[in-house]
């Protein structure tokens, strides 16, 4: 007899009654089935094709995986390489928007951008507005350097009424009057000899 069915102990109160456990198993999911409703596959696609599927992306997924391995011992050569012919990144940033500026001046795009702003800088330059503005700033150059000149004339002309002037002619000999109390005679290229001066040298004193 089953042990998991009847109970076999003589002194318990349920001998002899059988147990029923076709409920309680039923109520347990099988694993496919739990798999199946937490992933349920697209309309259309059968199990075998999803495992197929499944196979492929998990290579893919390997390969990626290779892939930047691969590639990160290639940057890391590449970065000894570099540090060997003393390249720093600071020339390499120069480099780099060397050779971007080049591409950009040989691009198509560029090149249209000259050409358009070239017709429209001989436009703008041929039109009457722009030479009427040109003449303009022109004439009112020559009339500023006009008025410059005459200031400068005046201004000049005016210095010199001034130095002429008694007023700048009665300062001028004061101030050489003071520079005569000042300096002296030696100012004037005078030469003033001194009282040792006069008493003559005797060549053959008496005894």
């Amino acid at each position: 007899m089953d042990p998991a069915s009847q109970d076999i102990n003589l002194n318990s109160p349920n001998k002899g009654l059988s147990v029923d456990h076709s409920d309680s198993l039923s109520d347990v999911p099988v694993g496919g089935a739990v798999g199946n409703s937490a992933n349920p596959l697209p309309p259309g696609l059968t199990e075998e094709e999803a495992e197929e599927l499944r196979i492929e992306l998990t290579k893919v997924e390997e390969e990626i995986n290779t892939l930047r391995q691969v590639l990160s011992a290639k940057e890391r050569h590449a970065a000894e390489l570099k540090r060997k012919l003393g390249l720093s990144p600071l020339n390499e940033l120069r480099q780099n928007l060397t050779k971007s500026w080049q591409d950009v001046q040989t691009s198509n795009a560029y090149v249209r951008s000259s050409e358009k702003l070239g017709e429209w800088n001989e436009r703008v330059t041929s039109s009457e507005l722009y030479k009427k503005t040109q003449e303009t700033l022109s004439q009112a150059g020559q009339k500023t350097s006009a008025a410059l000149t005459t200031v400068g004339t005046a201004i000049s002309r005016r210095l010199g009424d001034m130095r002429n002037s008694a007023t700048f002619k009665s300062f001028e000999d004061k101030m050489g009057n003071l520079k005569y109390k000042v300096v002296g005679p030696k100012g004037n290229g005078d030469v003033v000899s001194s009282p040792t001066d006069t008493t003559p040298t005797q060549e053959n004193p008496p005894f």
